[in-house]
């Protein structure tokens, strides 16, 4: 990574490719954080608008890993896959903050659909026993995943096996005869079907989707911490939004025992507090239970209730901060 950063500013890595970087585009400009590359797509350093002291890094999703892991980045944006494969005791070095809602894939073993017999990791130690006993030979795994595959197949006491390391496309090397089975990643399964290939039903070693990391070992000075809580106080105040729309709505008869009601029915909260003298009522409300809210006013004297979404919601807590920080004093 480029040194000449300043030494104060939060380092945050994100994808420098892809749908993935087209999600995490997509991600903060709906927090009001517009990611800002100035000479454009091929600009691999940029800024995150409306936040200052953020330096964004366009990396490559194992280079954001090694980034979070050296302390190099402060946040990233990466699959939880590459965390848990590249970054060697990962809990200690690494906090996943959150996940995003995109990206997601998972990391599975599977073996030729031609094995009938094997549908459970157990029926896979089976066949490896027997394979290596007939052979004198090792059952081989081919496999990206080389430190997620051992310990997934030592928690299942798999011994007699070894890994080949796959550069290309992993799911062909049952059919070419260069790998018995295989450990990779996979969305809807459809590339491993058309390659003869089926998931074991036990086989799913990990539900990998993006992730906002910290590294723990970053120099998270003041002014690095203060533009994380600004990051987290706006993606919490968009998250909060997508979850409620406001109703508005005024009647005489409205009073501090209908809110309650309302609240206590239909998962309201009253952001201000009570109706208004002139029984003003401001509601926040999830998207499911809005018709019954609305019924349930109109059936207590309101002439008219109306519904909007909303924005952003900032509230007094800071929950990801509250999370770095403690995840901080703990490292």
């Amino acid at each position: 990574m480029n040194t000449s950063a300043k030494s104060s500013a939060l380092i945050l890595a994100v994808p420098s490719k892809g749908r993935l970087q087209e999600n995490v585009h997509a991600f903060f400009a709906q927090a009001g954080m517009p990611l800002l590359q100035a000479r454009g797509a091929r600009d691999y350093r940029g800024v995150l608008g409306g936040v200052d002291d953020v330096e964004v890094a366009y990396l490559s999703a194992s280079e954001i890993a090694a980034a979070l892991a050296s302390g190099t980045a402060h946040l990233g944006v990466t699959g939880e896959d590459l965390v848990r494969e590249n970054i060697h005791d990962a809990d200690s070095r690494v906090a996943l903050l959150e996940p995003l809602g995109f990206g997601h894939a998972n990391v599975v073993v599977a073996v030729p659909q031609a094995w009938i017999d094997v549908r459970t990791m157990d029926d896979l130690d089976d066949v490896a026993g027997h394979f290596h006993g007939r052979t004198g030979k090792r059952i081989r795994v081919a496999t990206k995943y080389v430190n997620l595959t051992r310990g997934f197949f030592a928690r299942h006491g798999i011994v007699d096996y070894r890994i080949v390391e796959s550069a290309g496309a992993t799911e062909g090397t049952p059919a070419a005869g260069t790998a018995e089975l295989i450990v990779d990643i996979t969305t809807t399964g459809a590339t491993l079907a058309a390659n003869g290939l089926k998931v074991v039903d036990d086989g799913v070693m990990l539900k990998s989707q993006a992730n906002l990391v910290a590294s723990l070992t970053a120099p998270w000075t003041d002014a690095a911490r203060a533009a994380a809580s600004a990051v987290f106080d706006r993606m919490a105040a968009a998250k909060r939004a997508r979850t409620m729309r406001e109703v508005r709505t005024r009647f005489s008869s409205c009073d501090n025992s209908l809110v309650e009601e309302a609240v206590t029915t239909y998962r309201c909260v009253a952001p201000f507090g009570g109706p208004t003298s002139s029984g003003m009522l401001t509601l926040h409300c999830p998207p499911d239970t809005l018709h019954g809210l609305a019924s349930f006013l109109r059936a207590r004297g309101a002439s008219m209730v109306t519904v909007a979404p909303i924005e952003y919601v900032f509230a007094s807590d800071n929950p990801l901060f509250e999370v770095l920080q403690a995840r901080l004093g703990a490292a």
